[in-house]
């Protein structure tokens, strides 16, 4: 039974994925910075480093969909020609 709530948990949406990019971008900064100053266990520094690999991922996705609209754009414009023919 427990094994078919983690599945569940696994294939639902996080609340990460309603994050901009921006705020993505931030809340990872802030995780970073935390890490890199230290004074925090060992479980603290793991859950913060699972936490950023989840922000990197939204800012990943992010990232990767931009991509995608500017190579449709630039495919577009190809398609069209000089002077919009």
């Amino acid at each position: 039974m427990a094994e078919q709530q983690e599945q569940q948990n696994a294939a639902a949406p996080t609340p990460d994925d309603a994050l901009g990019y921006e705020h993505a971008r931030d809340a990872l900064l802030e995780v970073v910075r935390q890490l890199e100053n230290g004074g925090t266990s060992l479980e603290e520094s793991l859950a913060l480093w699972e936490r950023g690999e989840q922000l990197a991922k939204v800012c990943q996705r992010w990232l990767d969909g931009a991509r995608a609209r500017l190579d449709a754009a630039l495919a577009a414009e190809e398609d069209t020609g000089p002077g919009g023919e």
